[in-house]
């Protein structure tokens, strides 16, 4: 990581037994191409490259993208840049981790024909699983939790949607409003760890607070992942807009399935349709949203880069360019906060502010606890984390932090 003060903490790897990143690759991935073999009536051909996939996660070695691929070899070369020489050969357990995951998925869509000629290319193997889960049941009442927003004050209001977009598929929980995080718990770990939404509404002030008139603030929003999790993400843009906090929004999504949730273009229009069918206040805002992509106040991105298996801290200057425009932008989701701090096992009271540096402009972190990686505690906090019992906290979803860099 560039112009750190500091000594980088050692990169997370995958080859420790019992570890959470040896479970992803030893449990999680093989579980992924048993779901993806079943959701789909694949050639044999097609189920074979499958199977070898399988194998290659129990006991085989990084390999490279195969001839057939990339027809444009565009994306071999950008492989290439992104490690492939260092890492062919080496076991997935002995990479760093972030890179493992990403070739992985990289590897299960070549296993699938996505990019190559054939009946397959362009099919998402995991949209049967996106559908389900923005046509479940509990999307509905999540939704229908819209309609009363409008009752409350309009502090009130953006911030139960910035808690909503916080917590993703848990949204029923962001709806609630909730003074936890700052206060005093005498000791006890709370489901914030950290909340910096306050310095975010400073970069983002609502019209007429008598906030210094900076012009039109425009938001940069790192989606994650699809479905009941990009719903309120777009609920949060649509909200923004309505109170002038922001004049323009781009959300950046994935070029190509990835990790099996995270949103692509197609993503993005299946939950507009999906809000705009809702009626209600949801079909509002999803309107709202159609007619601010429709005159160009929203707009969708999907750089390569959004699916490297890299830290931002490489970004290219183009995408550097896009960032350093916004006023703030968000990074939404456990992925893209590893990409941004970095991959590694930094000591959690490490600041938020010196990982982040290298970013070319504000950045945010909307962040459910996922995976071991974490900065910016502040220590009284990691003791009541650390003495709470709760061995998985890092990993089991049920913390969350808000953090800004200005």
């Amino acid at each position: 990581m560039p112009d750190t003060p500091f000594a980088p903490a050692p990169v997370i790897v995958g080859d420790e037994p019992g570890s959470f990143p040896h479970g992803v690759l030893a449990e999680r991935h093989p579980a992924v191409v048993r779901q993806v073999r079943d959701a789909f009536p694949l050639d044999p051909g097609r189920r074979r490259a499958l199977d070898a996939l399988l194998a290659s996660c129990a006991d085989g070695v990084v390999e490279p993208l195969p001839a057939d691929a990339d027809p444009t070899g565009r994306d071999r070369d950008r492989w290439a840049r992104w490690g492939m020489d260092a890492y062919a050969g080496r076991s997935w357990y002995d990479v760093p981790w972030l890179w493992a995951e990403s070739h992985f998925y990289r590897r299960l869509l070549d296993a699938v024909g996505y990019f190559g000629p054939g009946a397959w290319q362009g099919v998402d193997p995991f949209r049967p699983a996106k559908l389900a889960e923005l046509d479940a049941p509990e999307t509905d009442e999540e939704l229908s939790a819209l309609d009363g927003l409008d009752r409350l004050p309009a502090d009130e209001r953006i911030r139960a949607l910035l808690h909503g977009s916080l917590w993703g598929n848990r949204a029923d929980l962001g709806f609630r409003l909730s003074d936890r995080g700052a206060a005093d718990t005498g000791g006890e770990a709370e489901p914030l760890v950290a909340d910096d939404s306050d310095a975010l509404w400073s970069l983002l002030p609502a019209r007429g607070t008598g906030a210094p008139d900076r012009g039109p603030a425009t938001l940069c929003l790192v989606a994650d992942n699809a479905g009941r999790e990009l719903v309120p993400d777009l609920l949060l843009v649509s909200q923004l807009l309505a109170e002038g906090r922001v004049g323009r929004a781009v959300l950046h999504v994935k070029p190509y399935p990835y990790y099996v949730s995270d949103a692509t273009p197609t993503d993005v229009l299946d939950a507009l349709r999906r809000l705009v069918a809702a009626g209600g206040a949801a079909a509002a805002h999803g309107e709202r949203l159609w007619t601010a992509l429709t005159d160009g106040r929203v707009t969708v991105r999907a750089h390569p880069f959004s699916c490297a298996p890299l830290p931002y801290a490489d970004m290219p200057d183009d995408l550097r360019e896009d960032f350093a425009e916004a006023t703030v932008t968000v990074l939404k989701g456990d992925l893209n906060y590893r990409r941004l701090v970095g991959d590694r096992w930094w000591p959690p009271t490490t600041s938020f502010a010196d990982v982040t540096a290298y970013f070319p402009g504000p950045v945010a972190a909307l962040r459910t606890l996922k995976s071991d990686v974490v900065t910016g505690l502040d220590a009284k906090t990691e003791a009541a984390l650390e003495a709470s019992g709760e061995r998985r906290w890092r990993t089991s979803g049920t913390h969350a932090l808000i953090q800004v860099r200005c």
